[in-house]
């Protein structure tokens, strides 16, 4: 497609650049082409300013699209960092990063029953599993395959240079539960639209929001932990991860076990949104289910 021979294009060339400019001139450079992708792509930042004022009714288009920009700037900023992260050694990756929470990620594995994590594309993802992989033991986490094959390999050779193993999203909960029973952990985002018989819906900023009901079902089987995870920028080209504490699993007696569960978890999502709405990705159709099928709840055998 000619618009992946466009993509190649850019990402060789901006991957050259990056490896001779500074740190921090590089990140300046990628926030400037977030700003231009977003005065450029006006079906990505119209689909944006429609979902951001859908979340926050109160605010006028003018905050929104300030809110936008900051956001498009958020993303290009990302993608430099982790052409920068390829040529860095994991030591000066992790020099970078200060822990919040890391107390709740060793309580959490000496359960033996394995941990997963899980966030949103919010703040700087990419980089949180990378840390993660550094600084405790490798993840194992649910990719999405790009349509840009080339892309596509560039982000798993990233991915997979600390030790992260990537599955597929097809087939990935029987590879999660095998890293579980082994006592590993995994790493899931939630903050996409999914269309097959496993969702489950839940509120998302008060709308119905068809989400994964991998984590809930996963962690009913497995007795596994689970913990919000996120990634946050800091003042000088240096990051914050934090690690929530593990969300309460729903009651024995509780009637919709997986969608309490998957609710529980959205909700810490959504705080951190709202808290950091420029940090998430609005430009993703995230609110799209029929509303006849917003009663439907997955039971665990439909997931594993």
């Amino acid at each position: 497609m000619l618009r992946h021979w466009f993509e190649n294009v850019a990402a060789k060339c901006l991957s050259v650049v990056v490896r001779v400019m500074p740190r921090q001139a590089g990140l300046a450079l990628g926030e400037a082409l977030g700003h231009l992708f977003y005065l450029l792509h006006g079906r990505r930042r119209q689909l944006a300013v429609e979902n951001l004022r859908a979340a926050f009714p109160s605010r006028t288009e003018g905050q929104c699209k300030v809110i936008l920009r900051a956001t498009f700037g958020h993303l290009g900023r990302q993608v430099v960092e982790l052409f920068n992260m390829e040529m860095m050694r994991g030591a000066e990756i992790m020099e970078l990063v200060e822990v919040e929470g890391e107390e709740r990620v060793e309580q959490a594995r000496v359960q033996g029953k394995g941990v997963m994590y899980y966030t949103g594309h919010f703040g700087y993802w990419e980089l949180l599993v990378m840390d993660r992989s550094l600084r405790f033991t490798p993840l194992v986490v649910v990719a999405r395959t790009l349509d840009n094959p080339m892309l596509d390999r560039i982000l798993e050779r990233i991915r997979t240079s600390v030790g992260t193993r990537v599955v597929p999203r097809q087939g990935a909960v029987r590879g999660l539960l095998r890293a579980l029973l082994d006592c590993g952990s995994v790493g899931v985002m939630i903050d996409q639209h999914i269309q097959d018989r496993s969702a489950v819906t839940v509120d998302f900023f008060s709308r119905p929001a068809a989400t994964t009901s991998a984590i809930a079902a996963l962690a009913l089987r497995t007795g596994a932990p689970v913990i919000p995870a996120f990634g946050l920028p800091l003042p000088g080209g240096r990051y914050r991860m934090v690690y929530e504490a593990p969300i309460e699993p729903p009651a024995d007696d509780d009637p919709d076990p997986v969608r309490t569960y998957t609710q529980r978890c959205t909700d810490v999502l959504e705080m951190y949104v709202r808290r950091y709405p420029e940090l998430w990705l609005w430009m993703h159709r995230r609110w799209r289910i029929p509303t006849s099928a917003a009663d439907v709840t997955p039971t665990q055998e439909d997931v594993l």
